[in-house]
């Protein structure tokens, strides 16, 4: 079973830049299409971006468009997202996973597991 272990998470001015990494914890995630996910306080888990396997065709949220980077090293196993400009609204625990297409959107693939995820803060 392959584990996400995300890391890079800490705090920020609005409009600073923070880059986050989601490793592999057992089976190699070179295969996978995948994703992240934010959840904010008090409020639902939701998508942010999507990278497939094989082509590393990128998916992204309206919100963060133009300002969020998904890439991966498949060599180093690692996912990464670069965030750009982040917003006061912005901080949340950010999660990697695992991801299949549903409904127009990505979703965690329900057979893999969600990482400890990594808090993201931003002050105005």
């Amino acid at each position: 079973q392959v584990q996400p272990v995300e890391s890079g998470g800490g705090l920020v001015q609005a409009g600073d830049s923070l880059s986050l990494s989601c490793a592999a914890s057992g089976r190699t995630f070179s295969t996978y299409d995948m994703g992240w996910f934010r959840q904010a306080p008090g409020k639902e888990r939701v998508f942010v971006a999507a990278i497939t396997w094989p082509g590393d065709s990128t998916t992204y949220a309206d919100s963060v468009k133009g300002r969020f980077t998904i890439s991966r090293d498949s060599a180093k196993n690692t996912v990464y997202l670069q965030m750009n400009g982040l917003k006061p609204e912005e901080p949340a625990v950010y999660y990697c996973a695992p991801v299949k297409r549903a409904g127009g959107t990505w979703i965690k693939d329900p057979f893999r597991s969600w990482g400890q995820g990594t808090q993201v803060t931003v002050s105005s």
